[in-house]
């Protein structure tokens, strides 16, 4: 059976029972972050399943269209967001804060390579937005509010909206869709820079968020060396709290490497808590399924549909792995059990006042 074919509609399948699964838990238990991911992995299975049939009868504009739009487009800014849902009580919206700030800075600077006359003021407008909801997200974290995930909801979702409404006015030009003449994959040649440019703020603020939050909640959770000190407590001065929060992403990239070793001799006895080795399969997931799609971004379509696969099979692994999120699996909207309640082991990890410093 031709590969072209075959993968996709694999991934389609996959990704399809995993937003299932995640729409069934969220029925159950109601966590904002379950219905999010549902939003996200469909978008991925249509995407995916476009692929298989545009593989199987060939491409057309309904096809391309849906490929861009759900794959291309909303995808990863739909999983990053559930991602700031699940630890929206956490010190992480410093760094969606980030993301969407480096979203918007990216998106300024790519539109130059866009025509003038398709972008006109849109990215100056769209970086002025990005910087208004950073600094929105970054005041809420400050405060401790928990609210701030909202405030990244909106950014998602009102860029999700202004895209559908930028596409279903966009005239496509014949035949509807454009594809890599070497591979035959789908590419964005045709779509019109107004929308092309606000690919990459749902796509970076989206995948960032998720392998940065990924690493960050395995932090949060992994028995930890602390070899470099930080605190982001807004109690403290402020030139104090400036200079903890510019240090804080190196102190945490040096105190999870120095606490791997513990973490992994805990993993193996089977006493740390699965959110740990779930959210690095995550992690690595969204890397794999986001550098490929990087790599056909800028014309290179060898990988593209292996690396969604790998990239969906890591994310599937890891959410199954959390008890958090799956506590029991069930065959999705039946009382079907497949693995019963789970606890964690007594001796796992747990944050210490769930702020991740």
């Amino acid at each position: 059976m031709d590969l072209d074919f075959l993968l996709p509609a694999l991934t389609a399948v996959l990704a399809g029972l995993f937003a299932a699964a995640l729409a069934d838990q969220w029925l159950r238990r109601r966590r904002a972050y379950q219905l999010v991911w549902a939003i996200g992995m469909t978008f991925f299975a249509l995407a995916a399943a476009a692929e298989a049939l545009a593989a199987a009868a060939g491409w057309n504009e309904l096809l391309y269209r849906t490929w861009y739009m759900t794959g291309a487009v909303w995808t990863a800014g739909w999983l990053g967001l559930g991602t700031a849902f699940l630890l929206g009580r956490t010190r992480f919206g410093y760094t969606f804060a980030l993301c969407l700030f480096l979203a918007g800075l990216f998106m300024f600077l790519a539109a130059r390579r866009l025509p003038a006359e398709e972008v006109g003021d849109l990215p100056l407008l769209y970086f002025i937005t990005a910087l208004v909801l950073a600094f929105a997200v970054a005041v809420e974290t400050y405060f401790g509010n928990e609210r701030w995930p909202y405030m990244a909801a909106t950014a998602v979702g009102g860029a999700t909206i202004i895209s559908s409404l930028v596409m279903l006015g966009t005239r496509l030009p014949p035949p509807g869709f454009a594809v890599d003449p070497a591979t035959g994959f789908p590419t964005a040649a045709i779509i019109p820079g107004s929308l092309r440019l606000l690919t990459p703020f749902l796509n970076i603020t989206g995948g960032l968020a998720l392998i940065l939050g990924a690493v960050f909640s395995a932090y949060v959770f992994m028995p930890k060396k602390r070899v470099l000190d930080y605190s982001l407590d807004p109690g403290q001065p402020g030139d104090e709290f400036l200079f903890n929060l510019f240090i804080a992403p190196v102190a945490i990239a040096v105190n999870f490497t120095a606490s791997l070793p513990a973490a992994t001799v805990a993993l193996l006895r089977g006493r740390i808590h699965t959110r740990v080795p779930a959210t690095l399969l995550i992690a690595l997931g969204a890397l794999v399924a986001s550098s490929t799609d990087t790599l056909n971004r800028f014309g290179s379509t060898e990988l593209f549909q292996i690396g969604k696969f790998v990239g969906v099979i890591l994310l599937f692994l890891g959410f199954l792995i959390s008890i958090e999120i799956f506590r029991e699996i069930r065959v999705p909207f039946t009382g079907i059990v497949l693995r019963g309640g789970r606890k964690e082991h007594p001796d796992a990890s747990a944050p210490a006042g769930g702020t991740g410093g």
